[in-house]
């Protein structure tokens, strides 16, 4: 293939649409010229989403789509639309939504042949080049395709209309209950906690995801006693142990690949995620809140480490999406992954000695593709390991960090696998919420510090109170893009992040800016006549959507970033208890209520919907600490011990109480005066008598 030739995505500012430029297909990017070219020249529209990340994507690429005699097929009978599914995941839910209609498939790279409307009568996901695997070739389906639509447009017309209304009536979806409480909230942590898996941690068999969402329910729930707390916490506990020593994390760099291709969690599916790593690094944060295990402080630590060195912008602010499984794709998982021998060329025979152990680095290795792969996971403690060499715990200690440095330097001489460095709104709301809590509770002030950096650069670039949110921050590519409009999931995310940041500083512009973007949500999201909020704005005058972009769609499951009707109903709710302003409750407690006839059915999916529900059963605790001092620092220490969803931690200096909100301006200026600093806690409208002493402050938050 010539790398001169180069097609209209060499426009684009996706890293994913950038990669395919030098394709031979006549390309376009969505949008209404590419569906106004198909009108013109009665062609159907292939449809091709994928992500820089995803390693089946760049597998198409290379056997079809660089393929002259397939671009060929392509080019005459179709007009050829590629789609960043990070970039656009307006467009990349209701397309998988439709294939998944017609075919029963999901995932990347989803394939989809449309109507020149954009309507889709047929697709799959990956097609091989020629029939293998029970599917048909690619270049086969194609020319299947291309005449049926040209020779039975009845049938495709048909057909096309039939998937509409299905993923109309599925995506839109909502079974109203009144009231939902505790015993629905039961229900939810119940089917959790049914499907753990007892040997190997998480839930249900492989491959397995983290399911960030359900720990953290656990988590919540493990604190509060009643039927499911003891075994909410062991189910919560055991995971995340299982998930730290297996191949999922990685034990050099840190941070968490996307799932496991397996039960135990050792051979990953290698891609790293930023919406992943923010959300086990909250899980980790919460367990070592509520358990105490050192355990989960290193390794939310390990996260840290991996998110700044590789997932950051230091020096501007913000976080990249993801990085890629592999280098190329004849690079299976090799970066990450380790023969025998490739560890004894960098270790001395002391450090491999212990290395080999506890790392699990064996003759037959975990990858099909060469079995002499390791994927370093926990094998031996380094007790035992100390036990069969016969020499000191300290002593085996230092070896191992010495092996792990050693290894870690010699896989940077690797060629390292891409890093998608677009930011996005709502994954860096993600991350940012994250590294708030991580800061408190592991007083890490270099963390703090880098968040409210980050928010400042996200705020600055993506948010317009009249134009709303931006999607896309920055292209990592540098390139530049029309403008992407913001989805739910956008605001809710990034307005979150900004009370995290009032919470963490008491300066009231983040409050402020967490309500202006509120409002504008309510405006253009949310679904006056049902209840519930739509996953994209629709404003008046704008012009028809393409195709399965007409579709309303109210987003409840997690799949796998929380769903963000959930993420609505929090922020409605941690403002509502803040502003005092019932409309934000009354919005809340409606969406709430638009799925409640449903929502158990979701299992642990809708994790989010039950750590919603519990904010709103379970009055806000807030636990103002006032001063900035040693004293201070030792009663905010205490006041984030134990996770609970509905608890807030909120940093003041007397000086900022001439610019409190409703709620606490209400209370806290009018308190006895403390000597030095003090602490304060809330529930719902009342407060009781300031502490300055953290056994008091822990007898006040016992009986909150």
């Amino acid at each position: 293939m010539s790398t001169e030739h180069e097609n209209s995505l060499g426009r684009a500012a996706s890293a994913y649409l950038r990669s395919a430029r030098h394709q031979p297909i006549d390309w376009h990017e969505w949008g209404t010229e590419a569906f106004a070219k198909a009108e013109r020249e009665n062609k159907p529209v292939l449809l091709d989403i994928g992500a820089v990340w995803c390693h089946w994507c760049h597998v198409m690429d290379r056997e079809s789509y660089e393929n002259a005699a397939t671009a060929e097929v392509i080019n005459e009978h179709f007009i050829a639309v590629k789609v960043d599914r990070d970039e656009r995941p307006d467009v990349d839910t209701r397309y998988q939504a439709a294939i998944s209609t017609i075919s029963g498939q999901g995932g990347w790279p989803l394939t989809a042949f449309l109507t020149p409307e954009g309507k889709p009568y047929f697709g799959g996901t990956y097609f091989p080049p020629d029939d293998r695997y029970g599917r048909p070739s690619f270049q086969r389906v194609l020319l299947t395709m291309a005449d049926v639509f040209q020779n039975r447009r009845d049938e495709v017309e048909e057909s096309a209309g039939g998937v509409m209304l299905a993923i109309e009536e599925n995506e839109s979806f909502s079974v109203p209950a009144g009231n939902p409480g505790a015993p629905l909230l039961d229900k939810l942590v119940a089917s959790t906690v049914s499907q753990f898996d007892q040997k190997n941690g998480g839930f249900g068999s492989q491959p397995k995801f983290p399911n960030s969402g359900a720990i953290d329910l656990l988590i919540d729930a493990a604190s509060r006693g009643g039927e499911f707390a003891d075994q909410a916490g062991h189910v919560a506990t055991v995971t995340l142990q299982k998930m730290a020593a297996g191949g999922i994390h990685d034990q050099l760099a840190g941070g968490f690949h996307r799932y496991s291709v397996d039960e135990r969690w050792v051979v990953p599916h290698f891609e790293k995620m930023a919406y992943d790593n923010s959300e086990l690094l909250k899980n980790y944060v919460h367990a070592f809140q509520s358990f105490g295990k050192p355990e989960f402080a290193r390794v939310a630590k390990d996260i840290l480490r991996w998110m700044d060195e590789w997932l950051s912008d230091r020096e501007q602010g913000g976080f990249y999406a993801s990085q890629d499984a592999d280098d190329s794709l004849d690079d299976d998982g090799d970066y990450f992954t380790w023969t025998r021998a490739e560890a004894k060329a960098v270790l001395t025979a002391e450090e491999f000695a212990v290395a080999e152990l506890y790392f699990n680095l064996r003759d037959v290795g975990d990858m099909h593709h060469n079995p002499q792969k390791n994927v370093l996971h926990l094998g031996e403690p380094v007790e035992a390991i100390a036990r069969k060499l016969n020499r000191a715990l300290d002593e085996v200690n230092e070896t191992l960090a010495a092996a792990t440095g050693k290894l870690y330097a010699a896989r940077l001489q690797r060629k390292t696998p891409y890093v998608d460095k677009t930011i996005y709104t709502g994954w860096n709301g993600m991350c940012l919420t994250a590294y708030f809590e991580a800061a408190r509770v592991l007083d890490l002030p270099e963390v703090r510090a880098f968040a409210l950096r980050s928010l400042d650069r996200v705020l600055n670039a993506a948010w317009d109170p009249v134009e709303g949110l931006a999607h896309v921050v920055a292209y990592g590519e540098g390139g530049s893009a029309a403008r992407v409009a913001g989805v739910l999931e956008d605001y809710g995310f990034l307005a979150n992040a900004a009370l995290d940041a009032w919470e963490s500083t008491g300066e009231l512009r983040y409050l402020t800016v967490a309500q202006a973007i509120a409002d504008v949500m309510l405006a253009r999201f949310y679904d006056a006549a049902g209840g519930g909020f739509f996953d994209t704005e629709r404003m008046e005058g704008a012009p028809q959507p393409i195709g399965a972009l007409s579709t309303r769609r109210k987003p409840l499951q997690d799949a796998p970033t929380p769903a963000g009707n959930s993420v609505a109903v929090t922020l409605l709710l941690r403002l509502a208890a803040l502003t005092n302003r019932s409309d934000y409750g009354d919005r809340a407690q409606e969406t709430l209520e638009a799925f409640a006839g449903v929502v158990e059915h979701f299992g642990l999916y809708a994790a989010s919907y039950g750590l919603a529900l519990r904010r709103a059963i379970e009055s806000s605790v807030q636990i103002c600490v006032v001063g900035d001092d040693t004293k201070a620092r030792e009663l905010e220490a205490a006041a984030v011990t134990g996770f609970a969803v509905n608890k807030s931690v909120i940093h003041l200096d007397r000086s900022r109480f001439h610019e409190l909100p409703a709620a606490l301006a209400e209370t806290l200026p009018n308190l006895p005066q403390v000597e030095g600093s003090f602490a304060v806690v809330c529930k719902g409208n009342s407060c009781l008598p300031p502490v300055n002493h953290v056994d008091a402050l822990v007898k006040a938050m016992m009986g909150s």
